[in-house]
């Protein structure tokens, strides 16, 4: 008789609907485990319906992001698999940090503090919030010229188009302040903050993006290098020509294929053995 399923929860990021992982979970539904797709704070359950109401997300921050999918985690019967974009590679982090989930994939992950890197494409790609205070309680939409310089720049412009269309969502200014202001922020009030020493958490696999330019190459490598101290299992992986769409485009698969075959030899199948 099999065992039950383990979940695996997976978080987006800025800009994308929770719906935008769906290949991937029938990928990992196929593979044994339980997917879950779980929506920010305030964001509707579709694409038109988040479009039509902006406003339902205004002002959230990382911090009530990362409690939001601290509480679902919680309320798991068994502990998940964390998988996160952007931002939502930083939500895994900090529930790995807070010994929550039995293992995570960072993808192309939103920088942590303690990362000062900060190369001139990945200030390009965040001017448009940045660049208005006001935004800090706002939620902003990407044009999808913006979205094809920041998202997409990696794709041929008809497939960046179709990908805006599809997927994209306003999403809150306020995390992107949060982060461009981590490292001027005492450690204990930064929502970016975590103890990247620790080894009393679940192994980790960030997956950076070598074109990427929302979340350059250099800044995934210089949140893997903190980890360099802890005892508990960290390794990087990178896509030397894919962008910060790699969730999304037509390669997913592969990216997914890595993550699938990482799990594998961490010992973390898509079900528990039965007892």
């Amino acid at each position: 008789m099999p065992g039950a399923r383990v979940p695996v929860v997976f978080i987006h990021g800025l800009w994308l609907h929770s719906t935008s992982w769906e290949p991937w979970a029938e990928l990992f539904r196929t593979a044994g485990y339980e997917p879950i797709m779980p929506e920010w704070p305030g964001v509707p359950d579709t694409v038109s319906e988040a479009r039509e109401h902006p406003e339902s997300q205004a002002g959230v921050g990382i911090d009530e992001v990362v409690e939001h999918h601290a509480q679902l985690v919680r309320g798991l019967a068994e502990p998940p698999v964390l998988v996160g974009h952007s931002f939502g590679g930083l939500v895994v982090q900090a529930l790995l940090n807070s010994g929550l989930g039995r293992a995570g994939v960072a993808i192309d992950p939103a920088p942590i503090r303690g990362v000062i890197r900060l190369p001139p494409a990945q200030l390009r790609s965040a001017f448009p919030v940045l660049s208005n205070p006001a935004n800090r309680k706002r939620a902003v939409s990407l044009t999808p010229e913006q979205f094809q310089a920041s998202f997409g720049n990696a794709l041929p412009a008809d497939e960046a188009s179709a990908l805006h269309e599809r997927w994209t969502i306003p999403a809150p200014g306020r995390p992107l302040f949060q982060a461009a202001l981590a490292n001027m922020t005492p450690r204990g009030r930064s929502a970016t903050a975590v103890d990247t020493r620790t080894a009393e958490r679940g192994p980790l696999l960030i997956i950076s993006g070598g074109a990427d330019r929302t979340v350059p190459d250099s800044v995934s490598k210089a949140a893997f290098k903190l980890y360099g101290d802890s005892a508990a299992v960290t390794e990087f992986r990178q896509f030397p020509d894919r962008g910060h769409s790699l969730t999304v485009d037509s390669g997913w698969p592969e990216v997914a294929k890595a993550a699938l075959d990482w799990l594998s030899n961490q010992g973390i199948p898509g079900q528990i053995p039965a007892p």
